[in-house]
């Protein structure tokens, strides 16, 4: 699933390409697509005809575009496998074509294509997020980023070390930090010298801070390098594919040697996925947590 990076990457290629633009109509080309809008297909394609697209925004690995009223926003999420791309009207159909956004200036079409159907577009009122600012209200349950200015680290240590879980399965939990997904847990964990498993209320609040400067700076690397591509499904806007999976330390890397020590890297079962890290640098606590 594409992750904070990635979807950053996707983000500003939008807010290039669509913003300050009128939809002329919608279509919405399958109904697992508009699954999340209550009232449906129909009434999703009527509500964004003629509505003008304000500003791209996203909070952890939600989008959403806010629209003209600013009362409601178009908010879409990708799933698994979704992509929204910016085409040329004469373009061919994408295979896995799902809904369909023409302008009234007949520029650039925007497209959502998700080949497993696990994403999905609706339309959402906006809600006060408590400093000024306004999220859809599906979103409003979902932390502040890292990347987020507004982000409060200290509270972030405080609620942290107030959990009673594995490290990395708290960094994977949306209500507390947003955005991180499998890829860059693994990759902060290795540059932090932790092991997922250590125990959240054992971690010492200077450490904690360390590991938000690790998440930190591998999401800027991947934002650097157009996020981390591993097929064809993750793209920005264009089409074009991430290449920061050419800079990853641990995440994929079992058996091959840790960048550090020279230990090889091992995978391990966690929450029905793999973690990867190096033995040597990231030694399993006492009393593991998973």
């Amino acid at each position: 699933m594409p992750e904070l990076p990635e979807v950053e990457v996707v983000r500003r290629g939008l807010d290039r390409f669509v913003t300050g633009r009128t939809i002329e109509s919608a279509q919405v080309l399958h109904p697992r697509a508009a699954r999340r809008h209550s009232a449906g297909s129909a009434d999703l394609q009527s509500r964004l005809a003629g509505r003008t697209i304000v500003t791209v925004s996203r909070r952890g690995k939600y989008l959403w575009f806010a629209l003209d009223g600013r009362e409601s926003a178009l908010v879409a999420h990708l799933g698994m496998s979704g992509q929204l791309l910016v085409q040329p009207g004469v373009a061919s159909d994408e295979t896995h074509l799902r809904a369909r956004f023409i302008f009234t200036d007949r520029g650039r079409e925007l497209r959502f294509v998700d080949q497993r159907t696990f994403g999905g577009i609706a339309l959402d009122p906006l809600v006060s997020d408590g400093s000024g600012g306004s999220v859809p209200v599906t979103v409003a349950h979902i932390a502040r980023d890292p990347l987020d200015p507004e982000f409060d680290d200290a509270l972030w240590v405080r609620r942290l070390r107030g959990k009673t879980t594995g490290l990395k399965r708290a960094l994977l939990d949306q209500t507390l930090i947003s955005g991180i997904g499998n890829i860059y847990a693994d990759e902060a964990l290795w540059r932090a010298r932790l092991h997922w498993a250590q125990p959240t209320d054992e971690l010492a609040a200077p450490k904690a801070l360390v590991l938000l400067t690790e998440v930190r700076a591998v999401m800027n690397e991947a934002l650097a390098q157009g996020g981390t591509s591993f097929d064809a499904l993750y793209v920005n806007v264009n089409g074009e594919s991430g290449y920061f999976d050419r800079s990853l330390a641990a995440y994929g890397q079992q058996d091959r040697p840790c960048s550090r020590c020279g230990r090889p890297i091992v995978r391990e079962a966690f929450m029905n996925r793999s973690s990867f890290r190096c033995p040597h640098c990231q030694r399993a606590p006492r009393n593991p947590r998973t």
